[in-house]
């Protein structure tokens, strides 16, 4: 059970985007065209010389964050959220009553903040022809539904249907832009920004912090998405091209995984050791009390962290899931590997 649900997170983790579109097919009846055409012309005049497209003229985005070029509806009443970082995004932007399905994992995680009873979809193996049958506005996925290198929405678009993608964000940056992007699709932009504005404010906050402390007292942090057993040895963690790097580098501290090439290695426990972490951070949330099954695991004694019980254990959904709570992840590491310096860190996203 462990291992398939290892193969699921990990793909979740590692998904990039490969495949989307968007807009509805061009079968417009003559009257209809003639009044588009009228009207693109009006937006076009309206848009000046700088040459802006109509779909910036209108406020919506020309592509999603994949890249496709995207023709998002001007009202969006019905949406469809296939994944639960996106999910949040949505209802912290005021708009989880517009969310008429999602998938499975939104709806374990949000159902408190969604309709009762929504339609849920699997990740990878969604319903097409019920997904069609709902009528959304715009479907929003992300690298997760492609990671098998299949697009599972192809019939969803071919039928007409609006689906944005969204890639599976490697900075705090990529992260700043999706939701803008999120925003501007769906009239929201003040808020997105105002959640934007706030991130970046915590973030000088905690950078101010890290450069008060000495260089000589500086921590080295192994974090780890995985504990390793006898059917999975590995320990898989962060590496370099990735918003958690960033985060412990952020906080002052320094990733021992952060000179790996790959973005998640798989590390053998030898090299794990070797690494002799003063800090260790834990997001498995599938081993039954990790803490304990960490500060004990034979070969391990020597390393700082176990000796000094440094393992601290971050939660699953805040660090793993690409969107402004990261930050309540950041401060919580912060936290835990300096609490002398950011015990008086406040998390603006801890109320929402």
């Amino acid at each position: 059970m462990k291992k398939k649900l290892l193969s699921i997170i990990m793909a979740t983790v590692m998904a990039a985007a490969v495949l989307s579109g968007c807009g509805k097919k061009d079968t417009v009846e003559p009257m209809e065209e003639a009044v588009a055409v009228e009207s693109s012309a009006e937006a076009s005049s309206e848009a000046g010389a700088e040459g802006t497209s109509v779909a910036e003229t209108l406020g919506k985005p020309a592509t999603d964050r994949s890249g496709n070029e995207v023709k998002i509806p001007d009202e969006i009443n019905g949406i469809i959220s296939m994944a639960p970082s996106t999910t949040q995004i949505l209802i912290d932007l005021g708009l989880g009553d517009k969310i008429i399905a999602c998938d499975t994992y939104s709806y374990q995680s949000y159902a408190d903040s969604l309709k009762k009873d929504i339609p849920q979809f699997d990740m990878m193996t969604p319903d097409q022809e019920q997904i069609i049958a709902l009528g959304a506005d715009v479907v929003f996925t992300t690298g997760m539904s492609a990671s098998h290198g299949e697009d599972v929405f192809a019939s969803v678009k071919e039928a007409g249907v609006c689906v944005c993608d969204t890639p599976s964000s490697a900075s705090i940056d990529d992260i700043k832009k999706d939701i803008e992007f999120f925003g501007q699709a769906t009239g929201k932009s003040s808020e997105a920004t105002a959640i934007v504005d706030s991130m970046q404010a915590s973030i000088d906050e905690i950078k101010e912090i890290a450069s008060k402390i000495p260089e000589d007292e500086k921590k080295t942090v192994l974090f780890e998405l995985f504990t390793p057993t006898g059917d999975v040895p590995s320990i898989y963690t962060a590496g370099s091209n990735t918003y958690i790097n960033e985060m412990l580098d952020i906080v002052g501290a320094v990733n021992v995984a952060g000179k790996e090439q790959e973005q998640w290695p798989a590390l053998t426990e030898e090299a794990a050791i070797g690494m002799n972490p003063q800090v260790i951070l834990t997001a498995d949330m599938y081993t039954d009390d990790v803490i304990n099954v960490l500060l004990s695991m034979r070969g391990w004694e020597n390393v700082t962290a176990i000796k000094d019980k440094a393992v601290y254990q971050i939660d699953n959904d805040t660090v793993n899931r690409p969107n402004q709570h990261v930050i309540s992840a950041m401060i919580e590491m912060g936290k835990d590997i300096y609490p002398d310096y950011y015990n008086d860190v406040v998390d603006p996203f801890a109320s929402i």
